[in-house]
C-alpha cells in the first residue's frame, strides 16, 4: 500500500536536528517503503529553492511554490520583486512545480498585518489564474477572509490543506472546484469538525497530507512528522469512510494525481 503525501516540508531544519541523517535519509527510506509521491511546499522564495533542488533529488517528489502569509515577514523588499521572483520560479520547467502554494491567510497572532496578507494572496492567486496553475491555500482562524478572495477567482482551482473550516464551507468549496485535504489533526480525540467534515463530503473530493514536520498524528503526536505517517490518517479516513485502508489510500492517491496532473 503506497500513500501520496499532498503537502510537506522536507527542507525545514528540523529534520536534520531530529533525524540521523536528515531528510534525505528518511525520505529514501519512505520512497522505498510507502510513499509514492510527495509534494514538497514552499513559503517563500528561499524556501522555493530548497524545495526545487530536493524534489530534483527524487523522481516522486515534486513541488509547489509560493508566499506563505506568516512568512511575509521574511519579505523586507517590495511586493513587485517578490512576485517577479515567484513567477520565474512557477514557470521555469525544472522546478517540478505542480501548484502555486501555499498561500492564503494566517489570523493566529494578534500583530497581524491582514492588508498585506490580503494583498500577497489576492495578487498570487491573479498570477495563479494568469499562469493556469491549481492553489494550494493556507487558512488559519480566516475562513471568512479566505473565501472572500477565492470566490472573486472562479477560473482558480485549488485544495485547502490542513482543512479546519465546517461542512458549509467545504461544501461550497467543492462546489468551486476545490478539494479539502486532512492532516493528521483528523485523528486528535477532540478534532470533533475535521471528522464531521471528512464524513459528508465524498471521497472523491479529500486528499490526505502531513504538512511534515507538523501535526504529526495520534498515536506519534508531538513528535517530528513524515510521511509514513500517513497510514494513521489514511486509517481513521477509512474509519469514517467506512472503507478498507487499501482502498482509502488508493482514491486518495488518485485524487491527488488527478489534482497535481501526475500521471
Amino acid at each position: 500500500m503506497k500513500y501520496f503525501d499532498s503537502h510537506a516540508h522536507y527542507y525545514d531544519e528540523r529534520f536534520s536536528e531530529e533525524h540521523e541523517g536528515g531528510a534525505d535519509a528518511l525520505l529514501s527510506r519512505l520512497f522505498s517503503e510507502n510513499v509514492s509521491y510527495i509534494i514538497n511546499v514552499g513559503t517563500r522564495n528561499e524556501t522555493n529553492l530548497q524545495a526545487i533542488a530536493q524534489a530534483k533529488r527524487y523522481d516522486g517528489m515534486y513541488t509547489a511554490l509560493g508566499l506563505h502569509p506568516t512568512d511575509l515577514r521574511y519579505i523586507d523588499y517590495g511586493i513587485e520583486q517578490a512576485l517577479a521572483e515567484l513567477k520565474s520560479l512557477l514557470t521555469d520547467k525544472s522546478s517540478k512545480c505542480v501548484a502555486l502554494g501555499e498561500i492564503g491567510l494566517d489570523y493566529h497572532y494578534p500583530d497581524t498585518d491582514k492588508e498585506r496578507q490580503r494583498e500577497y494572496f489576492v495578487r498570487q492567486m491573479q498570477l495563479a489564474e494568469e499562469l493556469s496553475l491549481p492553489v494550494v491555500i493556507h487558512d488559519r482562524d480566516a475562513h471568512g477572509d479566505v473565501m472572500e478572495v477565492i470566490r472573486e477567482f472562479p477560473g482558480v482551482k485549488g485544495v485547502l490543506h490542513s482543512f479546519s473550516g465546517s461542512c458549509e464551507m467545504a461544501e461550497e468549496l467543492i462546489s468551486l472546484g476545490y478539494l479539502i485535504s486532512f492532516s493528521g489533526t483528523l485523528t486528535f480525540k477532540n478534532a470533533r469538525r475535521p471528522k464531521e467534515v471528512a464524513s459528508v463530503i465524498p471521497l472523491s473530493k479529500i486528499l490526505i497530507e502531513t504538512d511534515a514536520p507538523y501535526l504529526a498524528p495520534h498515536p506519534n503526536r508531538g513528535t517530528l512528522n513524515h510521511s509514513g505517517n500517513l497510514v494513521f490518517t489514511n486509517r481513521e479516513l477509512a474509519l469514517i469512510k467506512g472503507i478498507s485502508e487499501e482502498e482509502c489510500a488508493r482514491i486518495t492517491g488518485e485524487n491527488a494525481r488527478r489534482f497535481f496532473k501526475i500521471v
